[in-house]
């Protein structure tokens, strides 16, 4: 299993080759350099840290951290499970060319934050009565029964906060790969706006 990070650019239409006409998603993924390199003997689980994009000003310790690397700056530092950590080494570099045309990925990132929403955008809830002077249109309504058990059961749907949630979307295409310019296409939608932060895994 092999990742890469990259940003959200948007979405796109592309013909395939059979002449659909597809939705695609475009991502900006690396370079990203190998920040460190994680192994269960001396941190517990196996992973590759990496960088991607430049922050302009970075403070010391970080500095000191991305010094073993060779790496001035980086915007984001993320990290992707390896099964075998040993073929790969601080400073060595990830990009685009670990996938081709045809390949399957998961894709995990944060979906768009909503702030606090009302049950009908978070839950779907039909609504009530939309004319003769009802004063419900988009209300609670009743949440529970009074005397038994006189209280609101577990998993009722209510307004809350919705949004900005840790989302994998599994089994995407990669339609095309654009090495020049570190872009990949995937066909369908990824979470998150644009300009949010991904990490795409090659499904093995």
């Amino acid at each position: 299993m092999i990742g890469i990070v990259g940003k959200k650019i948007g979405m796109s239409q592309v013909f395939l080759d059979s002449g659909e006409l597809t939705a695609v998603s475009l991502i900006k993924a690396g370079p990203c350099p190998i920040l460190q390199v994680k192994d269960e003997k001396n941190d517990g689980y196996k992973a590759l840290q990496l960088g991607f994009g430049i922050k302009k000003n970075v403070n010391k310790p970080m500095a000191g951290h991305l010094k073993k690397s060779k790496t001035k700056s980086t915007g984001r530092i993320m990290e992707i499970q390896v099964s075998d950590p040993s073929k790969y080494k601080v400073g060595d570099s990830i990009d685009v060319n670990v996938f081709a045309n045809g390949d399957k990925v998961s894709v995990t990132g944060f979906t768009k934050g909503r702030g606090f929403s009302g049950g009908v955008k978070r839950w779907g809830w039909s609504g009530g009565p939309a004319t003769h002077g009802s004063m419900a249109h988009r209300r609670i309504g009743s949440s529970g029964a009074g005397s038994s058990p006189g209280r609101i059961l577990k998993n009722k749907t209510m307004p809350g906060r919705y949004g900005n949630e840790r989302v994998t979307v599994k089994n995407l295409q990669v339609v095309k790969v654009e090495k020049e310019k570190n872009i990949l296409y995937l066909r369908g939608a990824v979470p998150g706006a644009r300009n949010s932060y991904l990490i795409i895994v090659k499904d093995e």
